[in-house]
């Protein structure tokens, strides 16, 4: 199970919550940590509006931009600092000019946002660097999807689709869990789900409906700022998550045949009950039903789930009360 930590803007462009984010979910037990990398010069313009009005201290979406960018310099610490931390270092580039920037800074895997999926100028310049690259189906239809797989498998590349709902938080009827499987038989590839519910148990269903990828946004804490905190998780969020995910996908790869329960031959043994009687008894004794009693271990007398062989038959000896029911003590021919 690939399991990646989302930080996106949770960092509100400051470098040191960023780094304490990666410190953070490095002990969560996710496989890797991934952000988002803005140039504001190369992927927008002044003339972006706000999807959503969420800053108030930004005039425009550039600015916001503008205001969560790093420098080169700086993105080879993040790398490095990932690393050191045992993470899988991933990024979404949103221009050609920040995957110059995550080329240098060592970045091992790409993540493609919903928005660039059909920006095959980008794609041409990810697959060039030879990584492993996660395509976001978030806005598009599969029409649009065959088109960009095409182009990825025309051009030799190693990828994966996650299936993605954008809408934050998304709710239950928009989830499209139903979509894993489908991507899975349409293209022949992993296929994964990136989540914004912000909830634990959709990231484990998903896993459970066939999910190998299970992407996630991760913040401190819900109160913070930033557009995507309401549908991000806690980091004891994420670490429910995580091992939960794990656990699913691990039972999934191990079925049990359970036509076959000789693991349990020695249990069966404890736990399973021989016949007895429930009050003192005389010989010749006609057994009723409500003579019996089924006590533990099995194998002292006769099995319990063979009560109607010994109902009606007599007694060949007396019995006190709670003495197994042997063979020996009726007469089965009788």
């Amino acid at each position: 199970m690939f399991t990646i930590a989302e930080i996106g803007q949770a960092h509100d462009g400051s470098l040191g919550m960023l780094h304490a984010y990666i410190d953070a979910v490095a002990a969560t037990g996710v496989n890797a940590i991934k952000f988002q990398t803005h140039i504001a010069e190369a992927e927008s313009s002044v003339h972006e509006p706000f999807r959503i009005k969420f800053s108030q201290q930004d005039e425009t979406r550039y600015d916001y931009w503008k205001r969560m960018e790093f420098t080169p310099e700086q993105w080879v610490g993040i790398g490095k600092h990932c690393k050191e931390a045992g993470l899988i270092f991933m990024s979404s580039p949103f221009s050609n000019a920040a995957v110059d920037v995550l080329e240098k800074a060592g970045v091992e895997q790409y993540k493609i946002g919903s928005g660039e999926v059909n920006n095959f100028l980008l794609l041409k310049n990810v697959i060039a660097t030879g990584k492993p690259i996660i395509i976001s189906s978030g806005m598009s239809s599969f029409d649009e999807l065959d088109k960009t797989a095409d182009f990825l498998k025309q051009h030799s590349a190693t990828f994966s689709i996650l299936q993605c709902t954008t809408d934050y938080p998304t709710q239950p009827e928009n989830y499209g869990l139903n979509v894993i499987q489908q991507l899975k038989e349409r293209y022949g590839v992993p296929v994964g789900f990136s989540d914004h519910s912000a909830k634990v148990a959709t990231g484990i269903a998903a896993v459970a409906l066939g999910a190998e990828i299970l992407e996630f946004h991760v913040v401190f804490n819900r109160n913070m700022f930033g557009p995507d905190v309401s549908s991000s998780l806690t980091i004891d969020e994420t670490k429910s998550l995580v091992e939960g995910a794990n656990d699913i996908y691990t039972a999934l790869r191990n079925p049990v045949d359970k036509a076959d329960n000789s693991a349990y031959t020695q249990l069966k043994q404890i736990f399973e009950k021989s016949l007895a009687v429930n009050k003192k008894l005389p010989q010749g004794h006609i057994l009723e039903f409500g003579d019996l009693e089924a006590k533990k271990p099995k194998g002292y007398g006769i099995d319990a789930a063979k009560y109607t062989e010994v109902i009606g038959k007599p007694l060949k000896m007396g019995l006190d009360q709670w003495d197994f029911l042997t063979e020996d003590a009726i007469d089965l021919n009788d």
